[in-house]
This record gives C-alpha cells, sequence and structure tokens, in this order.
C-alpha cells in the first residue's frame, strides 16, 4: 500500500476491481519492455583503455539523456531501490558476464533492483536496466536472471526502443489522417483497426528478437542456455498461482505487446538447441545465486504492509483489517486490492485530511462519481469516526467508506454487481476488523525473507512446505518459487527456498 503521508494514484485489478475506476478520477499505468523517445541516435561512445564511471561514459550520450529523465519516474512507481550489498554484487556479477559478450560490448549499463515483489524486468534507452527484488526471488539460479537481463541488453543493443518510436509515430500520423479523411464511416474505423494490428504485430517482433539475442549471449557468457524457457514455465506457473481465476487465457489479450508464453518458450528451446543438448551445456551458477539472495526481502516491503492470509496489517500507519474468506488480497504501492467470489472487489487507500472537518462533506465533495447523496451517513468504526454512502455505475453498485485517524483519511471502496447481496456482507466485514494496531502488535511485525535451508534425512516435501509462512498455500508457493513439478521428492542435501520471517 502507499507509503505513510503520501497521496495514491488509481488504479485497478481483475475485471470486478477495474470498474472501482469509475469511481476514481485518473488513471496511470507502467509497461515493461518500452521505452518513450523523443529523438534519434548517432552513437558516439567508443570504448575506452582506461576504465571509467558509468557518468563520464554517458554523460554525452542522447540515450543516456533519455533513460536518466525517465528513471525517477521508474523508481518511485516500483516503490523505490531495494538495496542489499550482496544481492547488488550477485546481479552485478551476472551482468558483467553478459556485457562482455553483447552486441555492443561498449554499451555501459546501469542496473536498478527495484523494491518491488512484482515479477518484472525492463530496459530504458543508454542501457538503464531495472530487474525487481520479486524476479529475483523467483529465479532459482543465476543463468535464469542471465536469461531476462540478456533480453533486456538486447533491446538496447538492437535499438528497440528508437524503432519502436518511429513506428509509433507513423501509426499515430496515419491514424489521425484516416479519422479526419473518413471520419467515422466503416472504412475508417477498419484501417484504425489495422494500424493497431501492425503495432502489436511489430511490437512482438521485437520480444522475440531480444529472446534470440538473449538466448545466444547465455551461451557465450557460459551459462545455461535453456535458462530462458526454463524461467519462462516459472514465469507463467507464477502467473497461474497468483491468478485470481487460474483457468483464465491469457493470449485472448489479441494487443498484448507480448507472445504468449507457450510460443515463447518453444522458440526459446529450440534456439537453445543449436548450442547443444540439455543439461550438457553452460552453467546454471545455483550454489552461488542461492547465496545471493538468501535473506531476500520477498513479498511486502514495511513501508507499504504486509499482508498475512485474509489480513492486512500497516505498522507504520498502526491499522490492520480482514477481507472474507475466499478473497486474494493484491498489496500495490499506491492501494491494496481484493477480489472474491462472484466479481466482487475492494479496494483499499489513504489520503491526506488535509483541511477536512466533515466526513460526511468530504464523501460528496465530489471524488466520487455516482454518489447516491440520500445515502450519506455518518458512523463509528471500532470507536474512530468514519461515514458511509452508496455509489452506482453501469451494472454495479458500490458502498464507499471513509475512516478518519488523526490526519489521515481511510477508504474502503466495495464494488459487487448491481443487486448483489454480497454488497452489506463484504462491506460489514471491512468495516468491523478495521482498527488501530496496538503497540505489541507492530512491535512483533517483520518482513517477510527468503531463506535458503537444507533438507534433512526425514525431510519430505511436506515438511519443507509447512515451514512457509505468510500464505496459507504453502505446498503451492513452495513448489512454484523452486520450480518443483508434481511427484518431485526430496533428497537429503537438497537446498530450497522458503519464505520465512
Amino acid at each position: 500500500m502507499m507509503r505513510e503521508g503520501t497521496t495514491p494514484r488509481r488504479a485497478g485489478t481483475a475485471r470486478a476491481a477495474r470498474h472501482l475506476a469509475l469511481l476514481l478520477a485518473g488513471a496511470t499505468a507502467l509497461s515493461g519492455c518500452q521505452s518513450i523517445l523523443d529523438q534519434a541516435y548517432q552513437p558516439n561512445v567508443a570504448p575506452s583503455e582506461n576504465p571509467q564511471i558509468v557518468d563520464e561514459v554517458q554523460k554525452n550520450d542522447p540515450r543516456a539523456q533519455m533513460g536518466a529523465r525517465e528513471h525517477p519516474r521508474i523508481v518511485a512507481s516500483y516503490g523505490g531501490e531495494y538495496h542489499d550489498a550482496k544481492t547488488e554484487k550477485l546481479v552485478a556479477r551476472i551482468a558483467g558476464a553478459l556485457t562482455a559478450v553483447s552486441e555492443n560490448p561498449s554499451q555501459s549499463y546501469r542496473i536498478t533492483i527495484l523494491n518491488s515483489p512484482a515479477i518484472n524486468a525492463f530496459a530504458l534507452p543508454g542501457g538503464y536496466l531495472y530487474v525487481t527484488r520479486g524476479l529475483l526471488a523467483l529465479a532459482n539460479d543465476a543463468s535464469e536472471v542471465a536469461a531476462v537481463l540478456s533480453h533486456e541488453m538486447a533491446h538496447v543493443t538492437a535499438n528497440h526502443g528508437i524503432e519502436r518510436q518511429k513506428r509509433e509515430e507513423a501509426e499515430v500520423i496515419a491514424s489521425r489522417v484516416v479519422a479526419e479523411v473518413l471520419s467515422s464511416d466503416l472504412a475508417g474505423k477498419q484501417a484504425l483497426a489495422r494500424g493497431k494490428l501492425r503495432l502489436a504485430a511489430f511490437s512482438r517482433q521485437q520480444e522475440l528478437q531480444a529472446d534470440v539475442i538473449g538466448v545466444r549471449m547465455l551461451g557465450e557468457a557460459g551459462y545455461d542456455p535453456y535458462a530462458a524457457p526454463r524461467f519462462l514455465d516459472s514465469m507463467a506457473a507464477y502467473a497461474r498461482f497468483s491468478s485470481v481465476d487460474p483457468d483464465s487465457d491469457q493470449s485472448l489479450d489479441f494487443l498484448s505487446s507480448h507472445p504468449n508464453a507457450p510460443q515463447r518458450v518453444d522458440l526459446a528451446r529450440r534456439h537453445a538447441r543449436a548450442q547443444g543438448m540439455e543439461g550438457t551445456v553452460g552453467d546454471r551458477g545455483r550454489d552461488y545465486y542461492l547465496a545471493g539472495i538468501d535473506g531476500l526481502l520477498f513479498g511486502d516491503s514495511p513501508e507499504e504492509g504486509f499482508v498475512r492470509g485474509q489480513t492486512f496489517l500497516h505498522g507504520s500507519l498502526g491499522i490492520r483489517f480482514e477481507v472474507p474468506k475466499d478473497f486474494q488480497i493484491d498489496n500495490k504501492v499506491d492501494a491494496v486490492l481484493a477480489t472474491g467470489p462472484g466479481e466482487t472487489a475492494i479496494r483499499f487507500d489513504g489520503v491526506d485530511a488535509g483541511e477536512t472537518t466533515s466526513l460526511t462533506n468530504y464523501l460528496t465533495s465530489g471524488w466520487v462519481a455516482g454518489l447516491k447523496p440520500e445515502t450519506v451517513r455518518m458512523a463509528s468504526v471500532n470507536g474512530l469516526p468514519a461515514a458511509t454512502a452508496r455509489a452506482s455505475a453501469e451494472r454495479w453498485d458500490f458502498d464507499v467508506t471513509v475512516i478518519r485517524i488523526d490526519d489521515q483519511i481511510f477508504r474502503f471502496l466495495t464494488a459487487v454487481p448491481k443487486g448483489s447481496p454480497a454488497l452489506e456482507t463484504v462491506s460489514t466485514v471491512l468495516k468491523s476488523s478495521f482498527r488501530k494496531m496496538t503497540p505489541q502488535e507492530i512491535a512483533s511485525l517483520k518482513p517477510l525473507r527468503v531463506r535458503v535451508v537444507t533438507a534433512g534425512p526425514q525431510d519430505t516435501l511436506a515438511t519443507m512446505a509447512a515451514r512457509m509462512m505468510g500464505t496459507n498455500r504453502k505446498l503451492d508457493l513452495f513448489r512454484v518459487i523452486n520450480a518443483l513439478p508434481a511427484g518431485t521428492a526430496v533428497s537429503p542435501g537438497q537446498r530450497f527456498k522458503i519464505v520465512a520471517e
């Protein structure tokens, strides 16, 4: 959730959660593997005989200037930078090996570990590379992280950002001309649709090209070239684990800028085979990788609060609440989102109270679209001043509850399909469970971390998974973060990742 004292951006998740945005004004989004560029680039940096710091090498590089402009926004969007000397040295070691075999060895890179549990990595012009700690926690060896970084380096060295910008500019101009000349007739709409498809296909082509370059770099750097398809499988497994609807078909997103996972996995394996049979080429680097991530922060950071089962706790803000059974909580930087059965969704966030003196006046001040003024009521939530109201938009009903603690206003928005009795049930659970934490509760709240443990003679998959914390699906998460297929047996001496305090 948002850090203490910040004003959150608006966001949504899943189908029902996205409809919460109908109540709020404004939205921002960030997508990986893309850059917004505003000028072309002519290379002007040559290898130096003397080592130099990155700032010196990049000072006259226009691409680096583009990346520098975007860097603060990227870092802020992903919860800041994650600093841990051991992990940073690990990532630098992997990147260094890849740089020597890249398409442009003179290209310098700035690598930032983002303090986010999301599984993501991307690049900006000028060699700005980003990898989340969530991705590092999911990976099981150095070659898997090398596969990700080599893919992002390929975007940089292949000038994909500049190519994408030029293509986007051409499509925007073409779309504008079509719209003005053909107005809203069918031919005009079809031309606009074809333009979007061409742009989407071009983006998929870039992603696949980066995969090809990345697999080649893996082999030349001495890493296992099969790490790319292996980690794509792990990311797909984690996505299924995290999804509210595990059976949903993500390939239905026709204009997605990334190819679907099965296609990429198949192509990556085919390119890896050109370097040798699986298991016979390259180093995975598992031992030194596990040593480098032992103790890595996992999941929520203390500044954004913690999710423990059905409960959200925030030590700095001193608050906690629970969601109903069968709901899944997704703790974002800007808000806490929860989705449950029957397309029910919850959003929780907080804003500075400012000059607000009346919570009922705050509810009717215009930030809620579709509010029903006649439903606004003063209330008390576990002794705290509060106000509630109902709202309606399209086919959705909403409960809006605001609670004040000192100079903060906390906001619950619950969305259900029109007429659903779940609105009262769910909102009641939220309001009845929201309260201030005790000093003892705050003191006992500790973040979860990746811990590397060794299996003993009596250990089984079940006993290892039982040591997991922070989830009620211990065995499932243990299998996912260790990339263990069903039926895997545990052998004494094997090292595994668990999630614990």
